[in-house]
């Protein structure tokens, strides 16, 4: 069987700022078309249908991120497995893993589609969605889970191009994904005069094309990445594999939105402005996020394919350029955005409330962003290494059992939004503490202690 990697994409060779760089660059660029085409549905639906269905979309973004998030968590874990074997060049057991993987993508696309169609209306009523933007929140992630096998699937095929360190094709598809979705919102409300079911529905459609290139490229490979129709099924090694990476890091997606979706109700319970202008603040802060997601991917699969190539040096090396990388960049942005941050916010709905609400969280978070790219970067070099329950345990006492504990007892009696947008930096700092001890005691920052 042909190499799985060729020579653009081997991630064990070559200078090691240059080789992550290279591969965190599409996946920057990538995310942020896809960042765009988030941020237009909720642009387009704020200014064309109103401040209400505004609400209504951005509100159902921790539920949604909640939802995919435990999904790709078993995504990262099976890129993680896939990057290994191919940096150790073990082809058949490659193949192996990458049609566990397929098959897993199919079964979590049965599983999202029936449990969001059938348990949008319970979760919003539990969230305290208000009733004037309960009908269109619920339209919304009906029509987007009713869709779900787009999203899944699509993320399933791009895990395994980047795990074998292509990220150039995910690119290319990301773009394209962008501008349909663009144009059939336009479309779909302009023209067709659709509320949020049209924003949804374009979500969807484009997600679905952008899982059939990504297939289709599979498919067509001639390496060990190469998935063939017949070859589908559930491998129980690879899937144990699989699921001693995937469930924690699923686990720590679902621990860090289950706290985004206690925090978003708490803030349900002041008025539909003030989850219309943070909910359009967090849709920008995506934006800001971007690199960190970049860096975060890269390490992941950087890592993990040095280790299955014995180079220990390279993996501290890779880390920490990875790591400082991601604090420049991150609060070189932060900044931008606590002056800009009105500006920013009047892009979705030019209410003033709205604007009041959105700049005073982007003002509240914005100079912390370093903390929070640290903690994330921080996470994927500890799955990369094979300690993926580490990042579990960060997050969910850092980030969700501190954030629980303070909203339920002190938000109870100091009944004040700022504590909803204060309570993310402030959690921020705790993980960053913890997860610079983690580093040290992996040796990732100073030399690494002789063995013997």
């Amino acid at each position: 069987m042909n190499d799985t990697k060729t020579p653009d994409t081997l991630l064990t060779e070559g200078p090691i700022s240059k080789t992550i760089l290279k591969y965190a660059l599409p996946i920057f660029i990538g995310y942020l078309f896809q960042q765009f085409y988030n941020t237009a549905d909720a642009i387009i639906v704020g200014n064309l249908i109103g401040s209400s269905a505004l609400a209504a979309v951005t509100g159902t973004g921790a539920i949604v991120f909640m939802a995919v998030g435990f999904f790709l968590g078993f995504s990262i874990g099976a890129g993680i497995v896939i990057a290994r074997r191919i940096g150790a060049q073990d082809h058949e057991s490659t193949a192996s893993a990458v049609h566990t993987t397929v098959a897993m993508g199919v079964a979590f696309s049965v599983l999202m589609t029936a449990a969001g169609v059938l348990l949008t209306p319970g979760v919003l009523r539990l969230m305290g969605t208000p009733d004037d933007v309960f009908p269109e929140a619920s339209l919304y992630l009906r029509i987007y889970f009713a869709g779900s096998t787009g999203f899944v699937m699509y993320n399933t095929f791009v895990g395994i191009l980047q795990a074998s360190g292509d990220s150039k094709h995910p690119l290319y598809y990301l773009i394209i994904c962008s501008l349909i979705n663009i144009v059939l919102d336009v479309v779909l409300i302009a023209v067709f005069r659709m509320g949020v079911d049209g924003a949804a529905l374009a979500t969807v459609l484009s997600q679905c094309a952008a899982a059939v290139m990504a297939g289709r490229r599979l498919v067509r490979r001639d390496d060990s990445i190469r998935i063939r129709l017949r070859s589908i099924r559930f491998d129980l090694q690879d899937m144990r594999e699989i699921t001693k990476f995937g469930l924690p890091t699923a686990g720590q997606n679902c621990v860090i939105d289950l706290s985004n979706v206690l925090i978003q109700s708490y803030i349900n319970s002041f008025s539909s402005a003030a989850m219309a202008g943070i909910g359009a603040y967090i849709k920008a802060e995506g934006f800001a996020f971007l690199p960190v997601t970049a860096f975060s991917m890269a390490m992941s699969t950087f890592i993990s394919q040095n280790i299955g190539a014995g180079e220990r040096e390279r993996v501290r090396k890779g880390a920490r350029f990875g790591l400082i990388g991601t604090i420049l960049v991150t609060e070189a942005i932060g900044v931008a955005v606590f002056i800009l941050a009105p500006y920013i916010v009047s892009a979705f709905n030019r209410d003033p409330q709205v604007i009041a609400y959105g700049a005073m969280k982007a003002r509240i978070s914005s100079l912390f962003f370093c903390l929070v790219g640290f903690s994330h970067v921080s996470s994927a070099v500890m799955r990369g290494l094979g300690r993926p329950m580490t990042p579990l345990l960060v997050m969910l006492i850092c980030w969700c059992a501190v954030r629980v504990i303070v909203l339920s007892t002190i938000g109870h009696v100091y009944h004040d939004i700022r504590l909803a947008c204060w309570i993310y930096p402030v959690t921020w700092t705790m993980s960053t503490v913890v997860y610079i001890l983690c580093l040290r005691r992996d040796h990732i920052f100073g030399r690494e202690r002789p063995s013997g």
